[in-house]
């Protein structure tokens, strides 16, 4: 545990960064993290570092810099290619306690989710974790996140322990690149694996996998308790396919056993930023819009015109699905 003798020795703000162990891409929540911490750390008067596990990161460095990164803590070895939470959590405490960051950022994907927590509780700092927005009040970093089921929003500070540490949603903050590069630092820090008690036994991507990924997708289709029956779903479905968007639900939906828990979107589920986004049958509770009020466009079908969705929604449309839903299809097929 850091003892907390003098927080003036605490700066610069990091971003953990995550790499997607199939593709090899950065993952889109690490540049949102960078953004938003380039714009904290004008508030804060620190600098941004991003700290990076893995094999081959050079190749990364480039992008990192245009997003933000001024100092990369760069820990390479053919051991760390795969995630283990033992082994990253040693090197970010360790780094932690040599470095003393202001604040770390962390993606809320599992790993995130996974590492984060660990590292707080043997730092002994604090954590807020599925973060929505970040800001900074005097001088401390103002961390928000939904509470009491999402109907009201908790504004976090940690006022006595560093680093300040939140995790953060994929898709709720912008990335933006910056307009000039500084000049990169590159710290490279040299670390071994610890005999772990977990052992990556199988590595498999799922079929499921190839189907277009909620979180990426440039149109979502989202389905509420609104649409109750198969055929609508069906409709709802073939129109999916014909406009190659992702199918996304609220919670009573994945509740009744029509999608899977993989296609949740809001609070306890995904957080999506589609070009368009479509919608039958959702309300527009906060535990949903949460993870959807982001997205370019909306447009939402409802029968109830009071439905607090239509207050966020470019355009709305106050008709039920398995009326209007056919009628979008048969345009279709005449403009194909």
């Amino acid at each position: 545990m850091i003892k907390q003798t003098d927080l003036k020795n605490y700066k610069d703000i990091w971003v953990f960064a995550e790499i997607d162990e199939i593709t090899k891409q950065i993952r889109s929540v690490t540049l949102e993290l960078l953004t938003a911490a380039k714009r904290l750390s004008g508030e804060l008067n620190c600098k941004v570092g991003l700290v990076i596990i893995g094999q081959d990161n050079k190749k990364y460095f480039e992008e990192f810099a245009k997003y933000g990164a001024e100092i990369i803590y760069n820990i390479e070895d053919s051991s760390f290619t795969h995630y283990d939470t033992q082994n990253y959590a040693q090197i970010l405490i360790a780094l932690t306690k040599k470095y003393k960051p202001e604040a770390i950022l962390y993606p809320s994907t599992y790993m995130g989710r996974d590492l984060a927590p660990r590292v707080a509780s043997r730092l002994g700092c604090g954590l807020t974790a599925d973060c929505t927005a970040l800001s900074v009040k005097d001088g401390f970093l103002v961390q928000s996140r939904p509470a009491f089921g999402g109907n009201i929003m908790a504004d976090i500070i940690c006022p006595n322990t560093r680093p300040q540490m939140a995790s953060v949603r994929p898709n709720i903050l912008p990335k933006t690149q910056v307009n000039k590069i500084a000049d990169l630092k590159i710290i490279e820090e040299h670390f071994k694996a610890v005999s772990s008690k977990v052992r990556l036994v199988k590595t498999q991507k799922d079929e499921t996998s190839e189907i277009l990924k909620l979180e990426e997708a440039d149109i979502v289709i989202a389905i509420g308790r609104g649409v109750k029956d198969q055929k609508t779903f069906a409709f709802i479905k073939e129109l999916a396919s014909k406009l190659g968007a992702a199918l996304g639900a609220t919670r009573p939906v994945i509740e009744s056993g029509l999608l899977a828990k993989n296609h949740q979107i809001g609070q306890s589920g995904v957080s999506i930023k589609p070009k368009i986004y479509i919608s039958f049958g959702v309300s527009g509770a906060l535990q949903h819009t949460i993870g959807m009020q982001n997205s370019d466009l909306i447009i939402s079908v409802n029968k109830d015109n009071k439905a607090p969705i239509f207050n966020i929604c470019q355009y709305g449309f106050v008709a039920e699905a398995q009326q209007i839903v056919p009628k979008i299809l048969q345009a279709i097929n005449k403009l194909k």
